[in-house]
């Protein structure tokens, strides 16, 4: 048995090394919605959420760790205002039946709305065009994560979804007999995530890696393209373990993530969490290098479900585009 969690160890980092160093940076992947997230503790944290143990919501970060999950169910659903009009919706159920000895299974959904867009083509008349009606781009990623603690150190997940874009149906021209010629622009591909977290033993330092998006490449008509491929490592850590302050009434969460995308440079998240009585939480993030802005900022408070009680948190990340304006994204957390 511990050989072959060993050898599964062994094959996820050498996936993951085989991701970070055999990709060249093309700047051509589609179904860029995956990179976006809703979820606002995340996004206060500046999305550095590789080795930080969750709920559900982990499984838009790195499945694995959700699988200490405490609470026999876990319920996230998040939605942004991202820039441009353009809004993100997530949603996740966790369980973790037999106080997690059959491990952690739970379902998501991620879509995106890219808003009303006017269709036009070429016409040789005073415009120049023709206008074809409004269409409705949109996205969608659902899927299945599982996560299990091999030991007391060890945890690994994985999510298999199902990814679609929609560029809405055109309108390419006029047949003979002045009836519509059209497209219906869709695409759909299977993708998967794996995650592999470590508790050290040392306090509570963690680390953890993750590659997201991993599939075959897709096209539309001519022009084939990737996913946008993700490699991430990182490590956290409640600070204050090392100090003598009441663990109980604060805690001081750091959290480093490095990120290798397919399609851009290297880049580093941070983030910060200051959590009073486990009820209020204070979040900063920072994230470099980023055109359009560093830093991110949330708060959030929860309450912890007691017996039969449900545990309920309701968190909000702000974020300022330098160009775009601002972004909102607001999480709302259930557990029993």
């Amino acid at each position: 048995m511990r050989t072959s969690r060993f050898t599964l160890l062994i094959f996820l980092c050498a996936l993951s090394v085989w991701t970070a160093a055999g990709q060249q940076k093309l700047a051509q992947t589609g179904m860029k919605f995956l990179t976006v997230g809703a979820d606002a503790r995340g996004e206060g944290l500046g999305e550095a959420m590789t080795s930080i143990e969750g709920n559900a919501s982990a499984m838009f970060f790195n499945p694995a760790t959700m699988a200490r999950m405490q609470t026999l169910t876990s319920v996230s659903v998040s939605g942004a205002k991202f820039i441009a009009d353009i809004n993100h919706a997530e949603m996740g159920i966790a369980f973790s039946p037999a106080g997690g000895d059959y491990g952690v299974i739970g379902v998501f959904i991620h879509f995106v709305d890219y808003g009303t867009f006017d269709g036009t083509i070429l016409a040789p008349n005073e415009q120049g065009f023709i206008e074809t009606g409004p269409f409705h781009p949109s996205g969608m990623a659902i899927g299945l994560s599982y996560a299990r603690a091999l030991n007391d150190k060890f945890s690994l997940g994985g999510s298999a979804k199902w990814v679609r874009q929609s560029l809405g149906i055109s309108v390419n021209g006029y047949d003979a007999a002045g009836n519509e010629i059209k497209t219906n622009n869709s695409l759909g591909v299977p993708a998967f995530d794996f995650g592999l977290l470590y508790r050290t033993g040392f306090k509570s330092l963690n680390f953890g890696m993750v590659v997201r998006n991993f599939s075959k490449e897709v096209e539309y008509e001519k022009e084939s393209f990737q996913l946008p491929l993700t490699f991430r490592i990182g490590a956290s850590m409640n600070v204050l373990d090392l100090s003598n302050i009441q663990k109980s009434d604060h805690a001081l969460l750091l959290t480093l993530d490095a990120e290798h995308p397919r399609d851009f440079a290297e880049m580093v998240r941070f983030g910060a969490e200051y959590v009073f009585q486990d009820f209020l939480s204070l979040r900063v993030g920072y994230v470099s290098p980023q055109d359009e802005y560093k830093f991110t900022y949330g708060i959030g408070v929860h309450t912890s479900g007691t017996g039969q009680s449900m545990g309920i948190g309701v968190d909000y990340a702000f974020t300022h585009w330098t160009t775009f304006g601002d972004v909102h994204r607001f999480s709302l957390q259930f557990s029993l």
